[in-house]
């Protein structure tokens, strides 16, 4: 089968099985309504049992809905295993795991056709004794088929489970041979024709393309949020970081990104703002008011607006001619604002971030239109002055707050207005917030409510990606030893200077140029933040340490940033030249043969499933734990297979350059991955 048909059924398979879950879940909601007591039925109620009627009929064409996606889906299945591929003309790299479990599934269903969804288990085997991977499926198949037999001389073993399965499994072009172990574990020895080939085929194309993905969607990702007038600090280090490589995870895999950055610019304290400013700078119409700590005047004049009750009623005067767009007022919004855009913009560029900003500003108009239409729907309800909105369930759970007692909109109505913009304005088929793990039940309560208004619809997805506050090495909320929370900028700085220490003390300094220098000053210290954050699972807190970070062993950025440059330096080493290195693309095969160049090989070919298990749970911490299994694989290889042979005098008298090709390889993958994660790599350390 052509790559490009086999990419296809892959997405119809997988669109087929999104609709399958979809149409569940209507179908749970379907038998809610049915079992609920408003369908209780006496003689008086016959509009009931016409509703009842019809949710019945609208349950039943559900499951055949249902029965024959699953027919689909089995059946493209079955269609895309690469029976006739011809592996030297695949462009991506596939899913072992997909497959291997596409290849099974069609051979237990034809063993035994008769049980239904039967369970296929495959897994990655640990000891290369036992096979590079193992389906695992004949024991618990077995118990099913004993749960249906009633003659005990019938009763089947495993083993001859794994048999049956076993002589059902079609020819395949990942698969050099299968054998039984134990009870009946099936091992699964991967074909190093087909490693040989996929590895071969990036180095052709000169890049790593990502694995086929379903179709490609709008999706917009939320992230990093600061408040204007406020300077960015550690707290926001971690929506950033993350919200940033999701983006370029999801960029990588074809879809189209939108990075927005919901900034906090209206509201009370702007009327603070902006009557400090005009009694500090009276002539900030004209001549532009030099405020450089943006900080310390807010402090300022939040100290005036809690102590001095004139001063407050100004301010509050000012939110209202704010509101009603008056022009010199405006002006100072707009001069507050653009002094902490600056501000904010200093920290991206230097962290390589990409963000739209769309402020609460940008939603006043949406949030009068969104009031009224959900006004207007029935959805509000009057709470003790308030006007709130309940989801598509009120035990258990909390109101949305739509409008305040003073007819104030709050954080609830803006993002409201926000998530019908973003699904009908913007299109977007999915939406990711990346916020502290506090906030998840405020977004669920958001989404249950768009659900309700008929704003969010089944096809879009919405994520809520929280994560855990980032810790002192006290193991307490991270602060200064004033207890005040750490500017971003301050950090950042600290990175560098403890980045250009480590580098002296390494003695770089006399190796690399200046611009060598500060290149891997900046990747060190930049990376390192970066990465300590990432490869910590994001549901959980994790410890800033700059001295465990800068560590160059373990699983830090600093170790996997040398072990690139390493593997790049030696095809230099060798003297190999592009024009060489091409030509031994053309003609000279990867070379898999010793036991730790198969590894490594089997290591990079997993790219593909990590690529897709970081997609569903949107945790790059597994992308991480990936690229420090390739850097310490690579070095299990480097240290048993000579890639370069010198002489006593250091004269070089013998290239492998199947093993140059493998170290090539296996930096582009490396580079991905780097990419993927925000980590900048230099070609000197």
């Amino acid at each position: 089968m052509p790559y490009s048909e086999y990419a296809l059924f892959e997405s119809r398979a997988k669109e087929a099985e999104e609709s399958i879950i979809e149409l569940k879940k209507e179908l749970a909601n379907l038998h809610k309504i049915i079992n609920s007591d408003n369908f209780k039925i006496d003689e008086d109620h016959t509009a009931s049992q016409q509703e009842l009627d019809n949710a019945k009929k609208e349950n039943e064409k559900l499951r055949m809905q249902i029965n024959i996606l699953k027919r689909t889906y089995k059946e493209r299945k079955a269609q895309h295993l690469l029976l006739d591929t011809d592996l030297s003309k695949c462009e991506r790299m596939i899913s072992l795991y997909d497959n291997l479990n596409a290849l099974f599934e069609k051979a237990i269903n034809e063993a035994y056709p008769d049980v239904v969804d039967p369970p296929v288990v495959i897994s990655s085997s640990n000891n290369p004794k036992f096979g590079d991977y193992q389906c695992n499926s004949a024991l618990p198949l077995c118990k099913l088929l004993s749960m249906e037999k009633t003659d005990a001389k019938k009763k089947v073993s495993p083993l001859d489970v794994a048999k049956n399965i076993l002589s059902k499994v079609p020819s395949s072009p990942l698969i050099e041979k299968l054998d039984i172990a134990g009870a009946g574990f099936i091992n699964i020895y991967l074909k190093r024709e087909y490693g040989q080939n996929t590895l071969k085929n990036i180095l052709k194309l000169g890049k790593v393309n990502p694995p086929p993905i379903y179709q490609p969607k709008t999706v917009l990702v939320d992230f990093s949020s600061p408040n204007v007038a406020k300077e960015m600090h550690v707290g926001h280090l971690r929506s950033t970081i993350i919200g940033e490589s999701i983006s370029r995870l999801l960029e990588f895999l074809g879809h189209k990104v939108l990075r927005i950055n919901h900034i906090g610019d209206w509201g009370t304290q702007f009327g603070m703002l902006i009557a400090h400013l005009e009694d500090k700078f009276p002539n900030y119409s004209t001549e532009s008011p030099p405020i450089s700590d943006l900080q310390a005047f807010y402090k300022e004049s939040k100290l005036r607006f809690d102590s001095d009750e004139e001063f407050k009623k100004r301010a509050y005067e000012n939110v209202v001619k704010l509101q009603a767009h008056e022009p010199k007022i405006i002006h100072g919004w707009k001069l507050i604002c653009d002094v902490s855009r600056k501000e904010f913009q200093n920290i991206y560029d230097r962290l390589d971030i990409t963000l739209t900003e769309r402020g609460e500003s940008f939603y006043q108009d949406r949030m009068v239109a969104i009031v009224k239409e959900l006004e207007e729907k029935g959805f509000l309800e009057e709470d003790e002055g308030r006007k709130i909105m309940w989801g598509n369930q009120k035990e258990g759970t909390i109101p949305l707050t739509i409008v305040k007692k003073d007819g104030g909109f709050t954080y609830d109505t803006s993002d409201m207005a926000a998530i019908k913009q973003r699904i009908f304005e913007e299109q977007a088929e999915w939406i990711i917030y990346v916020t502290d793990a506090g906030q998840a039940t405020h977004f669920q309560i958001i989404v249950s409510c768009a659900e309700r208004a008929r704003i969010k619809l089944s096809h879009h997805r919405v994520d809520h990606v929280g994560f855990g506050v980032v810790l002192g090495e006290d193991k307490k909320k991270f602060k200064t030893r004033s207890g005040d929370t750490i500017k971003l900028s301050e950090l950042l700085d600290e990175g560098l200077k403890r980045a250009e220490d480590k580098l002296r003390e390494k003695e770089r300094d006399k190796h690399l140029t200046e611009e060598e220098f500060r290149d891997a000053q900046r990747a060190i210290a930049y990376g390192c933040i970066k990465y300590a954050d990432l490869c910590n699972n994001r549901a959980h807190e994790y410890v800033f340490s700059f001295d465990k970070m800068l560590q160059d062993k373990g699983n830090t950025a600093v170790y996997l940033l040398y072990a690139r440059t390493r593997i790049r330096s030696i095809a230099r080493t060798a003297n190999v030249t592009q024009e060489q290195l091409k030509k031994a693309i053309e003609d000279t095969p990867i070379s898999l043969e010793h036991e730790k160049e198969w590894k490594l090989a089997k290591v990079l070919l997993k790219f593909p499933d990590v690529i897709a298990r970081v997609t569903k749970d949107l945790s790059l911490h597994t992308l991480c734990d990936f690229c420090y299994e390739i850097a310490t694989t690579f070095t299990e290889f480097y240290d048993s297979c000579y890639c370069v042979e010198k002489n006593k005098t250091g004269e070089i008298v013998k290239v492998n350059m199947g093993r140059i090709l493998l170290t090539e390889v296996t930096a582009m993958v490396l580079e991905q991955c780097f990419s993927i994660l925000g980590l900048k790599p230099v070609e000197k350390m």
